[in-house]
C-alpha cells in the first residue's frame, strides 16, 4: 500500500480529470502495483531448513512455560514464607540484590559467619521444600 501511495504522490501531476475520476485513477494505480507483485518470481521464498521461521523466534515463553513458571513462582514463595525472617532477608538481600555475604553482614549488622550460616541453612530449608 505505501509503494501505491508513494506512485500516486509522484505521479499526481499527470492525473487528468477528462480521464477517469480520482478514485478509478488511484485504484488502477494500486491494481497494477498489485500485479506486479504477483508477476516477481521470488514473492514468497520457501524455508525448508527452518532458518527463516528461527530468525523470527523470539526468546518468549510460551503459554505452557509461563503457566509452570507461575506454578513454581508459586511453590517458591510459598517455600520463602515457610524460612525464619533472617534467613528470608539474607537469602533475598543476597539473590534479588546480589549482595555478597560482606556487604550483607554490614547492611544487617550481623558477623559475617551468621550470615553465611542463615544463608546456607535457609537454601537448604528451600531445596528440601521445594523437592
Amino acid at each position: 500500500m505505501q509503494d501505491s501511495f508513494v506512485n500516486i504522490w509522484h505521479n499526481a501531476s499527470r492525473y487528468s480529470s477528462e480521464q477517469s475520476q480520482v478514485m478509478t485513477w488511484m485504484t488502477r494505480i494500486v491494481r497494477n502495483r498489485c500485479i506486479d507483485l504477483l508477476r516477481r518470481p521470488d514473492v514468497e521464498r520457501p524455508d525448508p531448513d527452518g532458518e527463516l521461521t528461527l530468525a523470527w523466534a523470539d526468546g518468549a515463553p510460551g503459554p505452557l512455560e509461563r503457566l509452570q513458571s507461575s506454578q513454581d513462582s508459586r511453590r517458591l514463595a510459598d517455600c520463602i514464607s515457610q524460612l525464619e525472617s533472617q534467613q528470608r532477608a539474607a537469602i533475598a538481600l543476597s539473590f534479588f540484590d546480589d549482595l555478597s555475604h560482606g556487604e550483607i553482614a554490614s547492611r544487617l549488622e550481623k558477623p559475617l559467619g551468621t550470615i553465611k550460616s542463615w544463608v546456607r541453612r535457609g537454601l537448604e530449608r528451600l531445596k528440601r521444600c521445594l523437592a
